[in-house]
């Protein structure tokens, strides 16, 4: 045991068992699949965001580490702001050809889907 982990059983109640061993709750890493396996579709959304146009990428799977990557690439090559969580990925504005093009160009198979 480490040093610090009574970090980790933070809100976990007492127990008298002297026997009793702690359950901590692992994160399930999904495993991610390759570029050229992931199905990803691409559309334009403004339902409940006032209005504002917004790119949305769904369908991929894997680790949220690895979507939430695949979101700052995006980000960064269009330069605009958004966020990737839930496995989606949000881009504020209109670049659904633009993200296309990036995503085919990495090898993923992109369509574009409804929006």
């Amino acid at each position: 045991m480490s040093n610090n982990d009574w970090k980790e059983r933070l809100g976990v109640v007492f127990s008298t068992n002297p026997d009793h061993q702690f359950n901590y709750d692992e994160e399930e890493n999904e495993e991610t699949l390759s570029i050229n396996q992931q199905d990803l579709r691409v559309s334009l959304d403004k339902k409940q965001r006032r209005g504002k146009k917004v790119t949305l990428v769904t369908g991929f799977v894997g680790s949220n580490n690895d979507l939430k990557d695949l979101g700052k690439l995006l980000k960064t090559k269009c330069g605009v702001g958004g966020s990737a969580k839930d496995g989606e990925i949000i881009l504020q504005g209109d670049f659904c050809n633009k993200v296309i093009e990036i995503l085919k160009k990495d090898g993923y198979k992109v369509k574009r889907s409804g929006g």
